[in-house]
């Protein structure tokens, strides 16, 4: 794993709350299960497009009251009477879903609360996140089955294998316990595929998007959300310059050592972590010199790459505008990283989370598309300093689906 990753049985209040499959048997968690837990990683679509969508709106659209059905791998067919009133999640990634659908008030706990950029998010007009009172999982000793029960939330948002590469000493019936328990659990790990655990379907980001609009019946927010996405992504299409013409991108984590002169250095990969890079086309500079999915390299291997751009990786997310520029004067100062061809033209980017949801790819796609592409895309100046006229999406709609106003 890539090192910046970093009760009774009795019924309760939860009788409304029915998890609807077989997670007990320890075959579900490994996707071998049938329908949507099934398949391998090579399966990126899933269902016929032609259907999916036809399904979901009827699944989406029943009257209020009556029983539904979400599905998705790997933990099958989850059936709710009434939407979740309250969730948790880990990293940024389905928790911004629940921000996109107006539910962030309805948190509960994120197994981290790191890795939001916060900053950019709340640029937006009127939008707030924050974490006063919301738990943070992830402790010294791991991740505590007892927070589960404490927090009691209706639904958990995040696919049990990934946490069990958190914490390895949750077991598949410690996933069945707080499922039946405590509320069910519904996500899939989207980041960056080709793992050799994830061998069940993968999602895109908006299909993954979807199903969590399914779970909390926020059909009309996801489609408008989605409306912003399909927009942005024709303006990006249509305007793209020609491949020759664009820059090779380096990514780095902004959390290598500077100071050291070791860095942590990515491929650019084909999931939802770079979705915004692969958006934009960029030409990744050390695609083809990493075996996996990443590598520690110093300033001399740096200087044998030479990309015309460095991009920090989790610069938006996990540093402050001062500490990303010291570290940039650090590598300025190094004898060979000041002979980069990024650090002499300038061309050292802060980039953002690789856990993104909906709301946070719209941000940081624009950000990207500025700092690439600034002649056909304008300039960007920094986090909240993005001029109305120059905003590649509209700002206002995005937060009035957020908060309700739309």
């Amino acid at each position: 794993m890539d090192p910046t990753d970093i009760g009774s049985a009795g019924r309760t209040r939860r009788e409304y709350l029915r998890y609807g499959g077989a997670v007990a048997t320890a075959g579900l968690l490994a996707g071998c299960t049938g329908g949507e837990g099934s398949g391998s990683a090579t399966d990126t679509t899933g269902a016929d497009p032609a259907t999916a969508t036809a399904e979901t709106t009827e699944s989406a659209t029943e009257g209020d009251g009556e029983e539904y059905a979400v599905s998705m791998a790997p933990m099958g067919e989850v059936t709710f009477e009434r939407p979740p009133e309250s969730w948790m999640a880990y990293f940024s990634t389905y928790g911004d879903m629940a921000l996109a659908l107006g539910r962030w008030e309805d948190a509960t706990g994120l197994i981290f609360t790191d890795n939001w950029p916060t900053e950019l998010v709340n640029s937006l007009p009127d939008v707030e996140v924050d974490f006063e009172g919301i738990t943070q999982l992830m402790g010294e000793g791991g991740i505590d089955k007892e927070l589960f029960y404490e927090l009691d939330s209706d639904v958990h948002l995040f696919d049990p294998n990934f946490v069990q590469i958190l914490d390895d000493g949750w077991t598949d019936e410690e996933f069945a316990e707080v499922a039946e328990n405590v509320g069910p659990i519904v996500g899939n790990s989207i980041r960056r595929r080709g793992a050799d655990w994830h061998d069940y379907r993968y999602y895109d980001l908006y299909e993954a998007f979807e199903k969590v609009a399914e779970v909390f019946r926020e059909r009309e927010r996801y489609e408008a959300v989605a409306e912003l996405h399909a927009g942005l992504q024709t303006d990006i299409a249509e305007n793209l310059p020609p491949a020759e013409e664009r820059p090779t991108v380096g990514l780095l984590s902004v959390n290598s050592d500077f100071e050291g002169g070791s860095f942590y250095a990515y491929p650019v990969h084909d999931g939802n972590g770079h979705k915004q890079y692969r958006d934009l086309g960029i030409r990744g500079a050390f695609d083809d010199l990493i075996e996996g999915s990443y590598a520690e390299w110093d300033y001399e291997q740096l200087l044998e790459a030479d990309p015309d751009v460095l991009l920090f990786q989790y610069g938006l997310s996990h540093v402050s505008t001062e500490e990303f520029e010291a570290r940039m004067e650090t590598m300025r100062e190094d004898d060979v990283g000041s002979q980069l061809s990024a650090v002499q033209n300038d061309r050292l980017y802060r980039g953002g989370t690789s856990y993104q949801g909906p709301v946070i790819n719209l941000l940081q796609t624009e950000v990207a598309a500025k700092q690439f592409y600034p002649e056909t895309f304008g300039d960007w100046h920094g986090i909240g300093e993005v001029p109305e006229d120059e905003r590649l999406f509209d700002h206002d709609a995005l937060a009035a689906v957020i908060t309700g106003e739309a």
